[in-house]
């Protein structure tokens, strides 16, 4: 869960840039944000910046959200029907 919770903090730090109230994986309405937010990264064009991210960056980004949604989803089996990109 250790990246899990990684991923949340760097989403919270970026979150309060914008005044956003930030997500706290004790409310099942932010896991299920959070699990949109995963799955929207995944997307392809979001995951290669439309193509201009080198390989091995794609490569790490996959690597650690695929690792965040699978955190995610053992922690709460009912947001994997948020994440098309990861099934």
């Amino acid at each position: 869960m250790k990246t899990l919770q990684a991923y949340v903090e760097r989403e919270n730090k970026f979150a309060a840039l914008f005044n956003r109230s930030p997500l706290d994986l004790n409310n099942a309405a932010d896991r299920q944000r959070l699990a949109q937010k995963i799955d929207a990264a995944l997307s392809p064009e979001n995951l290669t910046c439309d193509g201009e991210l080198p390989r091995a960056e794609v490569q790490r980004r996959y690597k650690e959200l695929t690792m965040v949604a699978k955190q995610l989803i053992k922690l709460d089996p009912t947001v994997a029907k948020f994440m098309y990109e990861f099934s």
